[in-house]
Order: C-alpha cells, then structure tokens, then sequence
C-alpha cells in the first residue's frame, strides 16, 4: 500500500493509497523548539519518515512570493541545449522529459546519467533562494539543478541521487515552484515484479513554496520519481540545491 502525504492525485496511481493528511495550519514547531541547533530558522517542519526514509518538509516561501519567485525563475534561468540536455540510455544519448539547467560556485561540475553538466553563474533570484535555504538548514550549497516541467507530461523518472560528486554528509534540498506535483519514494529492495521485500512507497504532493530536505540514508535506499499527471496543466520547476566536494571542482 502506497502512503501518500498532501492531497491526492487526480490521476489513478499503481496502488492503492493510504493519506497521511498535511495540514500546513496544523504543522507543529516541535523539532525546532526541542533542538534549535538541527534547523537555524525556527519554520513549523513536517518530519517524513519510513525504513531508511528520513526527510523534512516545510512551506518556504507564502503563496505570493513563490509566485513572484516562479515569474523571476521564468526570466533569469537558461535551459541546456544539444548533448546537455540529453542522457545515456543504454549506451545511446536520448531527450529528457523536462528541460535542466545547471548553476552554482565557478568551476563546479556536476555529471548526471554520463553526462557532465557545468554549473553557469548564480542568478540573482537563485542566490536569494539558496540563502533562504541556508537559513532554514544551516547547511551550505554550492550548486543547484533546475528542473522545468512545461504540465504533467513532463516527467522524471525513479531513480537515486547519488553521484560520487556529491557531499554525501549533505542533505538534498528540493524547492518547488509553480504546479503542485506527486513525488513517490520507492525503497529499492521493494521495486520490480521480483523484488524481495514488501515496502510501501510513500507518496507527497510538492506544494509551491516548498522545501523538502532528504537525509541521509534516503538517497541511498530509496528511490524517487516525478510521475506523469495528464491533469495537470500548468508548468512546474523544482531546484534541487546539493554540495559538491571540493576535489571535484576542477574539471
């Protein structure tokens, strides 16, 4: 049984659902009143956690500034075009379902599914959001990875964010703008016809505005999609801050 977190999906899923009900007026500032040292910005967090699972959710940014936030992303991001905005599938280079870019600390380089990306200038409107993403965390990033979705056609699909680039003492944090979207956690020895061990998935609607934080271990055993939503029309980007490690500048 899939548990699902935020409001159900309009399409029809794999399985059946079991809702862990958000209410972002209801959210509880509990972890940060017990720890004020985990989180430098006091914001109410939903805590997410299954086997291996461990994320922190929270709404960043008000309904009119992640709008004004989406409108700047609109202007200031340029998409990678030719072999950069392309991925190895079996040996061959394919088009994504979505349109990428790359930004971050000069030098960095950042190689996705055998193909390397450089990371161009920091825009202004993704530096304000970077430092908003500090704040929140106390965690520092020096890159990120924008994903556009033009509606619910654009997809992306399961896997784990891994890459011997990244800092793996660093969590992922993933801020989303523009549609709401379902992003599903799969655990990896739950996946396949054949797989060994009965592990619900556990689904969330990705609210704009919002800032989910993946921990460790969770990108290393569970993976993660952006299912497709055909009822879906509007578009959609997600910026996915990371740390690179220092050796890995150079290219």
């Amino acid at each position: 049984m899939e548990r699902s977190l935020g409001q159900h999906s309009s399409d029809a899923d794999d399985g059946s659902s079991k809702a862990i009900k958000l209410d972002s007026n209801e959210w509880e500032t509990q972890q940060a009143e017990e720890d004020p040292a985990e989180f430098s910005s006091p914001i109410p967090w939903q805590k997410i956690e299954a086997e291996g699972l461990d994320c922190d959710y929270a709404l960043l940014f008000s309904k009119e500034e992640a709008e004004q936030l989406f409108t700047k992303l609109e202007e200031e991001v340029v998409y990678a075009t030719g072999e950069e905005s392309k991925v190895h599938v079996f040996g061959k280079l394919c088009n994504i379902p979505r349109k990428q870019a790359t930004y971050g600390d000069a030098g960095l380089k950042y190689t996705y599914s055998g193909v390397a990306r450089l990371a161009c200038a920091w825009t202004p409107t993704l530096e304000y959001i970077r430092d908003k993403v500090t704040k929140a965390t106390g965690q520092i990033f020096n890159f990120v990875l924008v994903n556009r979705y033009k509606d619910g056609q654009d997809h992306m699909g399961e896997h784990r964010d891994d890459e011997k680039e990244l800092d793996p003492l660093c969590p992922i944090a993933s801020v989303s703008f523009g549609a709401a979207r379902d992003f599903i956690f799969r655990h990896r020895d739950a996946r396949g016809k054949h797989s060994c061990r009965q592990i619900d998935p556990v689904k969330l609607e990705l609210a704009p505005g919002s800032l989910l934080l993946m921990n460790a271990p969770t990108n290393t055993l569970w993976y993660h999609s952006l299912p497709v939503r055909k009822r879906v029309l509007q578009p959609r980007v997600n910026l996915t801050f990371r740390r690179i490690l220092p050796d890995r500048k150079k290219l």
